[in-house]
């Protein structure tokens, strides 16, 4: 009798009940809630398939423990979690979810965090909510402003850019892109180059891959050259901003507010002192939420199923 291929998912929210209807012969599923990395460092060597956390990197030390890991899905479009190198010189085989448009385009939590982002930048919400807990009535102080008639910037202007164009032109705001790898634009989107996205936007959103060319896309030169007063939105990946410059820029006051879902080193141990969680307790017109643009219910649940599937597909069915 074959030996069964052993998946190990680390899951806060979902367990192996999951995908008790896909069928999964010669598979054994070990479902645990999310664990630290010298937990993961005891058991991995016991799977040959991991649906990885985001939590906890995939590194160099991961690895070799993982002697008969053979393929690592991760329900996510993003790889920085993984040592792509390392795993590729084991031969480990990777999927992510990154070119999967048909199960992609029913996610659109990521967008609309990011437009919520937006408006919380526009209107101050966190600082309302504080000052009528207090009794403060201030109405004049914290109006904000209103997004109508401003500029909506966006950085990638693929599936997630696209909804964020629709959000923006529903919103009857002016919307602009920035996507070299892109030959058409959604209708309504006026293509532009970055420094002209940058210089012109009220509100700038970045909706792109971390990539060698893209890490750090917004650094220091790139900061400076944004419009006085505007905000800088981003639910993609920490290291595509140089976030020391973010801090400057937002302390000399060209950047008004920023809302983040993503910060550079999610996975430290260590984040409440990470340099912009630090800040944003001294600004509070810095607006951080713990990465939950994609983790509604709904899309955690079709992601994991649809990466279970892809590695029930990659092993072999067992002789009947």
């Amino acid at each position: 009798m074959a030996t069964p291929k052993k998946v190990l998912l680390i899951n806060d929210r979902f367990g192996a009940d999951t995908f008790a209807d896909i069928p999964h012969p010669g598979i054994e599923i070990t479902a645990l809630p999310e664990i630290d990395r010298s937990r993961l460092l005891e058991i991995i060597a016991d799977f040959d398939a991991y649906i990885p956390t985001l939590k906890i990197k995939v590194d160099r030390e991961v690895i070799e423990r993982a002697q008969r890991l053979q393929i690592v899905g991760t329900p996510s479009t993003g790889t920085d979690h993984l040592d792509l190198s390392a795993l590729e010189a084991r031969g480990i085989t990777v999927q992510s979810i990154k070119h999967d448009r048909q199960v992609l385009d029913q996610f659109t939590g990521t967008a609309e965090l990011a437009f919520g982002l937006i408006l919380t930048c526009a209107r101050h919400l966190p600082l309302c909510f504080e000052a009528s807990r207090q009794g403060q009535w201030a109405r004049e102080k914290m109006a904000g402003r209103q997004v109508r008639d401003k500029t909506l910037g966006l950085i990638g202007v693929g599936r997630l850019g696209t909804m964020m164009a629709r959000y923006g032109q529903a919103f009857w705001m002016r919307v602009i892109g920035y996507d070299p790898f892109l030959k058409e634009f959604p209708p309504g989107v006026e293509k532009v180059d970055l420094p002209t996205l940058l210089r012109d936007s009220d509100f700038v959103s970045l909706h792109v891959h971390l990539t060698d060319q893209t890490d750090r896309m917004l650094g220091a030169k790139e900061l400076h050259t944004m419009k006085p007063g505007s905000a800088l939105i981003n639910t993609s990946r920490g290291r595509l901003i140089d976030e020391a410059a973010l801090i400057q820029e937002m302390e000399a006051g060209r950047i008004a507010a920023a809302g983040l879902d993503v910060i550079d080193g999610e996975w430290l141990e260590n984040k409440r002192d990470h340099p912009l969680i630090a800040y944003s307790r001294k600004n509070p017109r810095l607006y951080i939420t713990p990465h939950v643009g994609g983790t509604s219910p709904e899309s955690t649940r079709l992601a994991l199923r649809h990466t279970f599937a892809k590695i029930v597909k990659f092993f072999p069915s067992p002789p009947a």
